[in-house]
């Protein structure tokens, strides 16, 4: 036995003894996922134990040193356990813009001081993170941003506004970027830093969306101080560890393309939806469209755990994000038109008990952002054809 079958073994075990039962069904709405945080409230007393136990095996950030609360895994491991959790279709014990986003960003350009306060909790989903990038004014264009951090010695007064700050309301902490060096060119006089929402000077407001929900807030900054300990990486080289960042939130926006721990296969719901007659669904349109989802996902799936390859074998994503995240989200958009066609009438229903109080067509409508945020799809086809393709 090789040792990565007897980590195979160990984990499969600790797996069957650790997760709970409820732990291994599919989510039955939107706001079952765990996110954390100091505010959060467990919807079971199960989905407490299930994100204790994974964070203290530091498996909700598997990859990640194990001084900083992580699990320590290789790449190999790493890619065991997702197969593992898979196999038992267990729940992401945690869902955080930490682990996600930010914590690789520290882990990366942090100091050892900013590691050791901020990484093991994001590891034990302690505190929520939320990101300050977009600006009414600085979109797709973000080095164009105004937000202003004026230096005072130790410290940065912060004015100015974010916007689509994605779950702000509920956030404790934001990464956000400022401008340090109005004069310096605008990628150069930029910083990255942190900050606790409930520091003085912080507001939100949420953005209602058409599908009912409000993801999204506007976040406005009055004089709020940010201590310079909370600067990641060097003052104004923010636009360096920024581009790095979106790698990452590309790669989770893309992510949404493919069926998660916790989600119903489309066939399933195809199932669920029509019934069978002879072993199969009697529609046959819907079969081919299903099946050609299948495959473009599964293509998908292959190719980015192929990504996290070689990402974990040290040769980074890069421009592979803008391809991840374009694909993952016309894949995701595709789904969600899949979902409603195989509910007809049904999947119209807003509110109410039927069809999980009107989760289809919110969920629907949802999808439809995903070519906007985390940069638009027309800018990641420019990024795809320029840096990939090498087209002019």
């Amino acid at each position: 036995m090789t040792d990565l079958d007897a980590f195979r073994q160990e984990a499969r075990t600790w797996l069957e003894e650790n997760c709970p039962k409820s732990m291994r069904t599919p989510f039955s709405a939107d706001n079952d996922q765990c996110w954390g945080g100091r505010d959060f409230k467990f919807k079971s007393e199960e989905q407490r134990q299930w994100l204790e136990r994974m964070a203290d095996k530091g498996w909700t950030a598997p990859d990640w040193p194990k001084e900083y609360g992580g699990g320590g895994l290789s790449r190999e491991e790493h890619k065991v356990l997702r197969e593992e959790l898979s196999r038992i279709q267990a729940r992401p014990a945690l869902s955080s813009f930490g682990v996600w986003m930010i914590g690789p960003a520290i882990l990366k350009f942090g100091s050892e001081e900013l590691k050791r306060q901020h990484l093991p909790k994001m590891v034990r989903g302690e505190i929520r993170w939320c990101q300050g990038y977009s600006e009414p004014g600085a979109g797709s264009d973000l080095a164009g941003l105004q937000t202003k951090a004026e230096d005072m010695g130790d410290h940065f007064i912060v004015n100015g506004q974010k916007i689509w700050t994605s779950y702000a309301d509920k956030a404790d902490w934001m990464f956000c970027l400022v401008r340090t060096n109005p004069d310096a060119k605008k990628q150069m006089g930029i910083s990255l830093v942190l900050f606790d929402m409930t520091t003085p000077g912080v507001s939100t407001r949420p953005i209602k969306l058409i599908s009912g929900s409000s993801p999204f807030c506007e976040t406005f900054l009055d004089d709020v101080r940010v201590d310079k300990d909370q600067v990641v990486g060097e003052v104004n080289a923010g636009w360096t560890i920024a581009k790095y960042l979106l790698t990452h939130e590309r790669e989770m926006i893309g992510g949404m393309g493919r069926t998660a721990a916790g989600q119903k296969t489309v066939p399933e719901f195809a199932v669920e939806a029509l019934g069978l007659e002879n072993g199969k669904l009697a529609d046959g349109y819907l079969r081919s469209d299903i099946t050609r989802w299948e495959l473009d996902a599964k293509a998908f799936e292959l190719t980015a755990e192929r990504v996290l390859d070689e990402v974990k074998a040290g040769q980074g994503v890069g421009n592979t994000s803008a391809m991840l995240k374009y694909y993952g989200t016309e894949v995701n958009k595709r789904r969600q038109e899949l979902l409603v066609a195989l509910r007809g009438s049904d999947a119209m229903v807003w509110e109410g008990e039927a069809w999980n109080e009107g989760a289809t067509p919110r969920t629907w409508l949802r999808s439809k952002g995903n070519s906007i945020e985390g940069g638009t799809s027309e800018i990641q086809l420019n990024v795809i054809a320029r840096n990939i393709l090498g087209l002019q």
